[in-house]
């Protein structure tokens, strides 16, 4: 997969922690792909109401607020099928039975090449 195709890929981070998310930001934007963000379930939800270019939601799993990352996980693929589910824990040990099927668990700290190999899988390439 060549730069010029990740630039259209559009990648939500969901993380309450700001270093946390400026930093998951920051390597998703290296990897050539294009970027929001949200600091809780609420937000994303709020974005992805309104931006249905987003192909992947990458969101942490413990998170103040009206749900967590796998309940997030969950009404994503309920509402928005085609989105694609990266969650990431450093408290929290998930299985494949715990996410929406095709969903990946990255536990933190992560590396910059685990989050762009999670991505191009995800994504096909």
């Amino acid at each position: 997969m060549g730069l010029a195709e990740t630039r259209t890929i559009v990648v939500l981070i969901v993380e309450d922690e700001f270093l946390l998310r400026m930093d998951a930001t920051d390597m998703v934007r290296a990897a050539g792909f294009e970027v929001l963000e949200a600091a809780n379930a609420d937000q994303a939800i709020e974005i992805l109401e309104t931006r249905p270019d987003i192909k992947v939601v990458f969101t942490d799993i413990q998170m103040p607020g009206s749900m967590d990352g796998l309940k997030l996980a969950r009404a994503v693929r309920g509402r928005w099928p085609p989105i694609k589910i990266v969650a990431t824990s450093g408290h929290h040990l998930v299985g494949e039975s715990d996410l929406p099927e095709g969903g990946r668990f990255l536990p933190k700290p992560y590396s910059p090449n685990q989050v762009t190999g999670v991505l191009r899988e995800l994504m096909g390439g």
